[in-house]
């Protein structure tokens, strides 16, 4: 049994590496074969990313998933149960789930569609960030996996920071150095970060360190940050614990905690969807950060949805089934109607 159309555009998609900063290849081919989903206009643009349109109206509906994946993944194998590999969940699968159901829907009058297959986004959101001033949409949906079942109405924001020192040299036995400092402040910020409670979290992403005459570390640190959590606050902890221990903090970037209410008529349009599919809607809460939290600033409609279960993103097991994919896309196809005829 061969697989649908629909479901070998992600195959297909997913057996093109596109780690961030290498999303060409995958993206060309992705461009290239929207017109036969119904697009028209697809190309690249400024950033990389994927662009195509439908409709002419003055309501825009955006479509946003990201084309980029984290490196590695595990063996590639397609049949026509499951597709597995890396991007399958996180996020092409969502991201040929909407250029496959955005293609399909018909568009009002008053309405058009873009969809956007973002690059950048597993790093520094680079594809929405070049698209954010291009629009002032009505709605946002923003492709990522919350399950065929589920629509997520929050992401947490995040600040992103290193921690450095140096010095000109010194014997260890008389001074533990910019390492053993940086390590104690970075072990601080943790000890900080566990008692502010509920949604916060802190993780160290890379730590480098040298001894050879001169001395240096550095070490990134991912704060996560739920909705209501205070940035200057959280900045001058930072700082402060850094400077406590003698060295110093630089503060990366910073991605606000976003979420809209559930009420919100476009998280309503999927609960009915997801309902009208044959499933228990789930209304989540996600604990990561993506371009949902990156996008806030448009302060239209949105919600986050996709096909797939989080618990593979980034695995070394990553894939997605069939099935599920495709419940994705009939999700969609029901939902986007509901969206454009009540906004």
């Amino acid at each position: 049994m061969g697989l649908p159309e629909s479901a070998r555009l992600l195959a297909d998609l997913v057996a093109v590496p596109s780690p961030t900063r290498h999303e060409e290849n995958a993206a060309r081919m992705l461009a290239d074969r929207l017109p036969r989903f119904g697009w028209t206009g697809a190309h690249l643009d400024g950033a990389g990313s994927v662009v195509a349109y439908r409709g002419t109206g003055d309501k825009e509906l955006v479509l946003l998933s990201h084309i980029d994946t984290v490196p590695g993944g595990p063996e590639l194998i397609i049949n026509d149960q499951v597709i597995q590999g890396r991007g399958s969940v996180d996020a092409k699968g969502p991201c040929c789930a909407m250029a496959v159901a955005g293609g399909i829907v018909s568009v009002p009058e008053e309405w058009r569609i873009t969809f956007v297959a973002a690059v950048g986004e597993e790093i520094d959101s680079k594809g929405a960030r070049f698209r954010m001033p291009l629009h002032s949409p009505e709605v946002c949906v923003i492709g990522e996996p919350t399950g065929s079942d589920g629509v997520a109405i929050s992401y947490r924001g995040r600040i992103l920071f290193d921690i450095k020192a140096e010095d000109e040299g010194a014997h260890r036995s008389g001074s533990p150095g910019p390492m053993t400092d940086s390590v104690i402040a970075a072990s601080s910020i943790i000890d900080i970060t566990k008692k502010m409670g509920q949604g916060y979290s802190i993780a160290i992403m890379e730590m480098e360190g040298h001894e050879a005459g001169k001395r240096s570390a550095s070490i990134t640190m991912d704060l996560r940050t739920p909705i209501g959590a205070d940035q200057s606050d959280l900045e001058l902890m930072i700082s402060e614990t850094a400077a406590a221990y003698g060295v110093k903090s630089e503060i990366i970037e910073y991605v606000p905690p976003y979420g809209v209410h559930k009420s919100d008529p476009v998280i309503r349009a999927f609960r009915n969807a997801i309902r009208e599919n044959g499933s228990k809607p789930r209304i989540l809460a996600k604990q990561g950060t993506c371009d949902f939290n990156v996008l806030s600033p448009w302060g239209c409609h949105m919600a986050a949805y996709g096909p797939g279960n989080s618990i593979y993103d980034h695995s070394s097991n990553e894939q997605i089934p069939v099935s599920e994919y495709l419940n994705g896309i009939e999700v969609l196809k029901l939902a986007l109607p509901r969206i454009m005829s009540s906004i």
